[in-house]
């Protein structure tokens, strides 16, 4: 992974990952008393929670400190690296998974793992627009993929399987969250309930399915009941079941 400031330091690491794991020096003093690399990164995750990643400069976060933005470049070479801060402070470390302590097995392991990680993603939407830039390397995302991972212990996996599939899993997880943070929004925006976006959904392509050129569409606006909107959460619910019957097949044929 390499970012737009570099290296720093003796490390050869980029500098996010030195400032997320503790490993750059800090100024012995600034240009203003109790400013800290904590107080900006917690300003920068408050600046994305009320206005999103795009609100998030150096100068917003410096105006609401209080502070010049030059000051802030004491503490953060960049705004790439104010986001992997922003991040790593947002995930957190994860949640023990009972299933680990019960010894219930990788699939429910697996399982807890991704709600957990579902729960954050909902939690702070914003951080799905961080763009991916390499593989986890932060403290708390090492920390996730090492839970993962434990998951997945004595299911038969070699290593790249056991990646692949957190991967996977993960993906689908991000995927989920992103697009019905999405949808969620556009339903806020139009101050309606998800009621009405999908009785509204189904009126329109009432008027526009034609049975000749849309055949399946056509018996399925015939089912009654078919555009209610289901429980928030029966199609994170529905998908997660698949991607891990997918991952069962796989153990079982290694088996």
């Amino acid at each position: 992974m390499t970012e737009k400031n570099g290296p720093a330091g003796g490390t050869g690491l980029p500098a996010s990952i030195e400032a997320a794991w503790g490993l750059r020096a800090r100024p012995v003093k600034g240009p203003k008393p109790g400013l800290s690399l904590e107080r900006i990164v917690d300003a920068a995750v408050a600046v994305a929670a009320s206005d999103g990643l795009g609100g998030v400069s150096m100068g917003r976060v410096a105006k609401d400190l209080g502070v010049s933005t030059m000051s802030l470049y004491r503490y953060v070479a960049a705004k790439d690296e104010l986001y992997v801060l922003m991040q790593e402070a947002a995930m957190g470390p994860p949640p023990p998974l009972p299933a680990l302590e019960e010894g219930a097995g990788w699939r429910e392991a697996l399982s807890q793992w991704a709600w957990a990680q579902r729960r954050v993603y909902h939690a702070s939407l914003w951080m799905l627009r961080i763009p991916i830039a390499g593989p986890p390397a932060s403290p708390n995302s090492v920390a996730w993929w090492e839970q993962g991972l434990q998951a997945l212990d004595g299911a038969g996996l070699d290593a790249g399987e056991a990646i692949s599939v957190i991967l996977l899993v993960s993906g689908f997880v991000r995927n989920e969250a992103l697009l019905m943070g999405d949808l969620d929004a556009a339903v806020e925006s139009r101050g309606v309930s998800a009621e009405e976006v999908m009785d509204g959904y189904a009126r329109t392509l009432g008027r526009l399915v034609d049975p000749v050129r849309h055949p399946a569409l056509s018996r399925m606006m015939e089912i009654e009941g078919m555009w209610t909107a289901d429980e928030p959460d029966h199609e994170f619910t529905f998908g997660l079941e698949r991607v891990l019957d997918g991952v069962d097949v796989l153990i079982r044929s290694r088996a």
